[in-house]
Formats: structure tokens, sequence, C-alpha cells
């Protein structure tokens, strides 16, 4: 009898550990893979569109389909992110052959829990907007943002200092080189540095010189109000210069609308961004957006008006200082 009590004793002690070794286990963080992404698709009024990226196309168009595909394991991961249509062919301009839908596609590894590696390709860390339309409220983007970077490929190094302060510094291909580095061109520096909720960014090097600083940030000035900011300043040796601020109202009525706004001021010497002929030229844009949520479906109403300092765009009518458009967007991401 005590023998049979002993073995008793013993077989239920150790399903208790078993049971306490699971439970621990599934507490524990476990590998995750995640399929994520978007499609947009819209109406232009007009034709004549300012020199800015995405949203150009006139009456009926399309964006972007976007899959990304993730893996998150307890050290390491990857982002594979592909784009197809005009949107996405646009942000991968410089591609070829199989790789012209790869918007991203990096590993990482988690050092420590402040201390991160990534290699790969992966979308810029300068400015406010993005190459996703469901993470920029206004549908058309900037100045600022067509004339930056839109892409890196290199290794970069993040650090998480405080619960308030980053540091990012990365060795990085030629702007926008994403495949590979030419042969012949130096390599780029980028770095960024996060205070609070606002970035301080600095690209620099290659062949061309560049020497870019940009400042990202924003504040919830209410509940419901909130007032993003970008400033950017570019210059390179082959005297290319170009500058603009733009800020960002935004205000949410309700948890299904909200209405936004860009106002921006950009101005370029040699770019050519507004002046085809590469000379000193001056644009303000105001662009208003609404947005309608419904689920995963997001619409998007938008007006967008663009003054040029001088007869640099094209209408109907010929040359001309001004633009404006409507445009109405559907945004459906997954």
């Amino acid at each position: 009898m005590k023998l049979l009590k002993s073995i008793l004793f013993t077989a239920v002690f150790a399903s208790g550990i078993s049971i306490y070794a699971q439970e621990e286990a599934t507490t524990e963080e476990q590998p995750s893979f995640a399929i994520s992404g978007s499609i947009d698709t819209y109406f232009r009024s007009s034709e004549y569109t300012p020199g800015t990226s995405f949203g150009n196309l006139p009456g009926f168009a399309l964006g972007m389909a976007n899959v990304v595909f993730s893996y998150e394991g307890e050290k390491s991961g990857f982002v594979a992110d592909l784009v197809v249509g005009p949107r996405g062919a646009d942000a991968v301009f410089n591609s070829t052959g199989s790789s012209n839908i790869v918007n991203q596609l990096y590993a990482y590894y988690n050092v420590s829990d402040n201390f991160t590696l990534t290699l790969g390709n992966f979308n810029t860390f300068l400015g406010y907007e993005v190459i996703s339309p469901v993470a920029n409220f206004n549908y058309t983007t900037s100045y600022m943002f067509s004339y930056g970077p839109f892409s890196h490929t290199g290794i970069k190094a993040d650090f998480s200092l405080s619960d308030n302060v980053s540091l990012m510094l990365g060795l990085l291909n030629s702007t926008d080189m994403t495949e590979s580095q030419p042969i012949g061109e130096d390599f780029m520096i980028g770095a960024q540095l996060g205070l609070f909720g606002q970035y301080i960014n600095y690209l620099g090097g290659g062949n061309a010189g560049v020497s870019q600083i940009d400042f990202t940030g924003g504040l919830d000035l209410t509940e419901s109000l909130y007032l993003g900011l970008n400033a950017t300043s570019y210059s390179d040796d082959s005297d290319v210069e170009f500058s603009g601020v733009a800020l960002y109202p935004q205000y949410a009525f309700s948890d299904a609308f909200a209405l936004g706004a860009r106002f921006e001021a950009f101005s370029e010497n040699g770019l050519t961004a507004i002046d085809a002929d590469g000379g000193e030229a001056d644009n303000t844009s105001f662009t208003l957006t609404g947005s309608f949520t419904e689920g995963n479906l997001i619409i998007k109403p938008e007006i967008r008006i663009d003054s040029a300092s001088g007869q640099f765009y094209t209408n109907a009518d010929g040359s001309t200082d001004g633009l404006s458009t409507f445009i109405l967007a559907a945004i459906y991401s997954f």
C-alpha cells in the first residue's frame, strides 16, 4: 500500500510539473506568421497634375495591390512587402525583372530588447508620408515626399535608449537603388534621432554628395485634434537644392469620420520638380481630405489646389501657374 501511494504521489507530482511547464510555455511569446496588405483605387477629375507622386492618373484609375508577408520569431524575423499596380510601379521605379514588385524585403535580428539590426530593403525613414495609402491621411502626396527617397537598401541599427529616446544609424546604397549598389557608387549614411515622438533625420553621402536634413513630428492638441509637421532641406554637389515645410492638421469628428488638410510650401533650384528647365521655382499647395471608415474600407474625397511662382504647369488652355483637382479614393486594408 505504501508503495502504491508513493507511485500515485510521484505520478501526480510529475503531472503537476508538466502542466505548469506547459502553462509557462504558453505565456511566452510564440513565433508568428502574418499576412496583411491593402488595395486602393480612385477617380480623378483632371488629367493635369502637379509633379508629385501617386494619385496622378486621370479618370477612373488604379493605385496598387499591396501584400505583406511577415514572420516574427523570438529573436529574429523578416518582412516581404510586395506591390503591383501603377502606385507600386512608381514606388519601385529603379527595380527591374522580378524585383519590380518588391517594395520591402528585409530580415532583422533583436540583439537585445533595446538593439535591433536590420539588413535588406526598407522604406525610407525620412518624411511624414509613406508609400502605402493606408498610413497616409491625404491620398495625394507632397513635393517633399515625392522628391525625397522612397526606399533604402543596406544595414541599419536601431537603439531604444529610453522610453522616449531612440537612435538609428545606417549604411545604405545610393537613394532608391533597391536591388544592389551600382559599381563605382559611394555608399550613403543615414541617421535618425527620436525624442518624445519627434524625429530628426539625416541622409548624406553617395557620389552626388547628398546632404538632407529632415524633421518629422506631431502633437495631439486635444483628444480629437492632431497637428503633424514635416520640414526638409536638401542639397548636393550638382547644385540641386530644394526645401519645404508642411503642416498636417487633422480633426476626428467620430470614429467613422475625420477631416484633414495639408499646407505645403516648397522651393527648388535645379530639381525640375516644378520648373522643367531646372530654374528657381516655388509652389504652395492646399489639400483637404475627408476620411470615412466602415470596417476595413476607407473612402477619401479630396480637393487639392497648387499655385506656382510662374506658369510652370499645363492645362487645357496652355501654360498656367495653378492647378486644382478632385479625387475620390477607395482603400481597403486587411
